[in-house]
């Protein structure tokens, strides 16, 4: 019998299976339908012996102390600051936008004061903030917007700017200094060893079991388990009942190429005449020597494993349908990014988990608590003792 069938070993599920095994002392198996454990943040040497990362480039960065201390219990880092260069005008120039990228672009010489001005003399005001496009246009004018965003945007999301809420664009700072870092956080590092390696530990414990090339609806009628804890996506949970949530995918192309270095920044982007969105170069995050180089081309596609909720008010409607679902089963808990439809970083996941391990472990000491009193002014009455019983089992 185990107390959870945690369905996802990403991040989410991975999280809540260590606090469950370590702190709580509970038996937890879990279950994913891919090959490998670490979600999307899988990595793994390749045939000529250079770490890479499947699913295209992932970079830790969070502001959270808690996070970051938590992670560093299951690995070592490697301090990293990520930079991305975009291909425009024929030119490899900072993104996001910042002074250089300026003085590069139109040739001119202009100081940190002077930059902010010539923004202002590019920039659309806007009356009301509700589009991507009208967060980067009220911000740096319309010829930056079509030069950077919205071609890039079009292949990203398969939509324009236009149709997008203003959280796509948003995302991305535009600056008057030379900094020219992708994250300004307060932590910002990559696993010593890897990303697989850090959840091989998370996950090395004697309570949790992990069955791997497992669809867990195969399972949950042979295996007994006391509670489920979900991490995939909340519309399958449910069977579409309502219709499929829109996503993005994406295809992967990797290559090998005998040269150390491939391009001059660990991520180029590409906003318009490619198909693909963006390069990037494994070395530069992982910090690996090695007289080969390994790169992967990124192709956005409507169809695929989903990566990317699609960030629209008819979908956030659709969400909310099956979040009403979710919130009447008491006996299963929806947790990360597919299961709460939302755009989640990796550290947000992680402080997502550890903020529902928290509430469990709230409402177990609040159950134990009331199961006590009730023990200690029954005399003994059958009543007491299920409620101690269930406050045991739950």
């Amino acid at each position: 019998m185990f107390d959870y069938l945690i369905v996802g070993a990403g991040f989410a599920g991975s999280v809540l299976a260590e606090r469950l095994a370590n702190d709580s002392d509970k038996k937890v198996l879990i279950c994913d339908k891919r090959p490998h454990i670490a979600g999307n943040a899988y990595d793994f040497y390749n045939d000529e012996g250079i770490l890479i990362h499947k699913y295209g480039p992932h970079i830790f960065h969070t502001n959270s102390k808690d996070v970051f201390d938590y992670l560093s219990e299951f690995t070592e880092w490697r301090t990293y600051e990520h930079r991305v260069l975009a291909s425009v005008d024929g030119m490899l120039v900072p993104m996001p936008i910042n002074l250089d990228t300026i003085n590069k672009l139109y040739g001119l010489n202009l100081t940190a004061f002077e930059v902010e001005d010539f923004l202002a003399s590019l920039a659309e005001p806007c009356d009301q903030i509700k589009t991507s496009e009208d967060v980067v246009v009220s911000k740096v004018g319309r010829e930056l917007y079509e030069k950077f965003f919205r071609n890039y945007t079009r292949k990203q999301w398969g939509l324009d700017p236009s149709e997008l809420d203003a959280s796509v664009t948003s995302r991305v700072p535009t600056r008057t200094t030379r900094d020219d870092r992708y994250f300004t956080d307060s932590y910002q590092a990559m696993p010593k060893h890897g990303y697989t390696r850090m959840f091989e530990k998370m996950l090395d414990h004697p309570n949790i079991k992990i069955m791997l090339n497992c669809d867990y609806q195969e399972i949950s009628e042979e295996i007994p388990y006391r509670q489920l804890i979900y991490t995939g996506p909340i519309d399958a949970f449910f069977n579409y009942r309502y219709g499929k949530l829109p996503y993005r995918s994406l295809e992967f192309k990797h290559e090998t190429h005998d040269t150390e270095q491939f391009q001059s920044a660990p991520v180029v982007n590409y906003p318009n005449e490619q198909a693909f969105t963006r390069i990037t170069e494994f070395k530069y995050l992982t910090g690996q020597e090695h007289k080969k180089t390994s790169i992967v081309y990124e192709f956005p596609r409507a169809e695929g494993d989903p990566y990317y909720p699609v960030p629209r008010k008819e979908n956030a409607n659709l969400y909310a349908k099956y979040k009403t679902l979710a919130d009447a089963r008491s006996d299963v808990r929806f947790v990360g990014r597919l299961a709460t439809y939302r755009y989640y970083n990796m550290d947000q996941i992680v402080a997502q988990a550890l903020t529902e391990y928290g509430k469990m472990v709230g409402k177990k000491r609040q159950e134990a608590a009331v199961a006590k009193a009730a023990v200690g002014n029954s005399n003994g009455s059958n009543t007491s003792v299920q409620i101690l019983t269930n406050a045991r089992l739950s």
